[in-house]
């Protein structure tokens, strides 16, 4: 009954469904800049309640608006429960000398002049091994931020680098869950659509790898510098073990990311893993070990800002990011369920008339979704479901859909700090906001690789560039279809 009782209630207005999207966004202003207080939780609350009022006023019952917000938090636990695990491995990983060991090689080995692109690079490896950018980013990217740290290079810097790495080695492994909702969405080949995200992701990546070259960071001379970074290496030495067991955890998780293990039961492995390499090099007990994986590691090396770097982890850190995260997922579920996201996406629609429009269209309206809803599923698989039948009637692929809400989606996704990306991001490399410190925000705009690929595309839309055309077949199969469909909306009463 309920879902009759919501189908025959037509979309909104365009007025009507920007009201609660531009409150939102206007209460999330409010809080943040003329507040200074960087909690969006609440605002996004007061979202989900504005946008609550007007489904009722559409005719939409509480429990339409609650299925609503329950369907997307479902659909996007899986990456919740990631994000907790995440947690409790980043714990279990820094007590088994694994991170450590990791910043420690670092600090040997990598020059600071060309800091900044080994590590985007090094993030892009790992990640499109994994296939998940979150795991990357709170382990080696969390080690990166502390080898960064040690060479003087601002937190934003590296995070910045970590995340144009970590993300598109998501968006490219076949692996990554964003990378095969993307291609089931519009109902292209996974491989098929890989290969034609090559042309947008190989010039972000080599104009965003020449950015950080060419940034780097001055050679280490300062005396104090260097004192700074002996000190930093002779607390890992003497607190963990540099030898080849921390890095067994690594090589298990990489190995069952490989043989395409579900990124829960391998994450879980690799957090038992760590644990187990703990109790070994250590002697820590039972209890001690769990008490890491719920409230985070705790060590004291005698050098306060390598504490800070190392007692982290755990569930509890990850609940600030939890909050926010299911707060944002149920205010979008509220606006998929009263099919304001679906008014804006077809006023859009209504602008576009030839393929340039169309692609650009996808782009933006991707991002959009994942400005407003926070959920990178959704930006992902609201276009992704509308914009198909278009791509049919102009007798283009639909692997130029699927690249285009990649873009948007998965790329723009840790940009926004709301977002469940971002947030993650956030609070795995420690970029905390205090009252009127808004620096380290600054990570969004130095992650080149992850806006240049939809600028890129946007591009090449323009001009025709890389915008393949359907086959002959699919092609006519689509203009039929799109007929049909016209010819049926004429004759229906309306």
């Amino acid at each position: 009954m309920q879902q009759e009782n919501t189908s025959v209630i037509p979309a909104p207005s365009l007025a009507v469904a920007l009201i609660p999207i531009v409150l939102t966004v206007a209460l999330l202003g409010i809080q943040i800049f003329y507040y200074d207080d960087f909690t969006p939780h609440i605002a996004l609350a007061l979202g989900f309640a504005i946008t609550a009022l007007v489904g009722w006023a559409q005719g939409y019952r509480w429990k339409d608006i609650e299925a609503g917000a329950f369907h997307v938090l479902h659909v996007a636990m899986p990456s919740v429960a990631t994000l907790i695990v995440v947690g409790m491995l980043v714990a279990s990983w820094i007590a088994s000398g694994t991170v450590p060991m990791l910043i420690y090689y670092g600090l040997e080995f990598i020059d600071p002049s060309w800091f900044l692109a080994a590590s985007m690079l090094l993030c892009s490896v790992v990640s499109l091994s994994l296939g998940t950018s979150w795991t990357t980013v709170g382990t080696v990217g969390l080690a990166l931020v502390g080898v960064g740290t040690a060479f003087g290079i601002p937190i934003y810097w590296t995070a910045g680098a970590v995340v144009s790495g970590a993300f598109f080695g998501d968006k490219i492994s076949p692996l990554s869950d964003t990378t095969n909702l993307a291609a089931a969405v519009t109902e292209t080949n996974v491989f098929d659509h890989i290969r034609n995200m090559m042309p947008t992701t190989v010039p972000a990546m080599l104009i965003a790898f020449l950015i950080y070259l060419f940034v780097g960071a001055p050679q280490v001379t300062d005396v104090a510098q260097l004192e700074q970074i002996a000190q930093y290496k002779a607390g890992l030495l003497a607190n963990f073990d540099m030898g080849l067991l921390p890095v067994l955890p690594l090589l298990v998780v990489m190995a069952l990311a490989f043989f395409k293990v579900s990124p829960i039961p391998a994450l879980f492995t690799g957090f038992v893993l760590g644990a187990l390499v703990a109790a070994v090099n250590y002697g820590y007990n039972f209890n001690e070990l769990l008490t890491f994986a719920h409230s985070g590691f705790k060590v004291s090396t005698e050098n306060a800002e390598l504490d800070k770097l190392l007692n982290r982890g755990g569930v509890s850190s990850m609940t600030w990011t939890v909050t926010l995260i299911m707060f944002a997922l149920a205010f979008g579920g509220a606006l998929e369920r009263t099919r304001c996201l679906e008014a804006v996406v077809n006023a859009i629609l209504r602008l576009t008339s030839g393929f340039r429009g169309l692609q650009t269209s996808a782009i933006v309206t991707s991002t959009v979704t994942n400005v407003v809803s926070g959920d990178v599923y959704l930006s992902i698989a609201l276009p992704g479901r509308m914009y198909g039948p278009d791509y049919d009637r102009l007798g283009y692929s639909r692997l130029n859909l699927s690249r285009a809400i990649e873009e948007g989606g998965t790329l723009v996704s840790p940009l926004i700090p709301w977002n469940a990306g971002g947030a993650f991001v956030m609070g795995a490399l420690g970029l905390s906001v205090g009252a009127g410190d808004y620096s380290a925000l600054l990570y969004a705009p130095l992650a080149f690789a992850c806006w240049l690929s939809p600028v890129i595309g946007i591009f090449y839309a323009q001009f025709g560039l890389f915008s393949l055309k359907a086959e002959p077949k699919k092609a006519e199969a689509g203009a039929s279809a799109a007929l049909s469909a016209q010819s049926a909306e004429a004759v229906e009463p309306r």
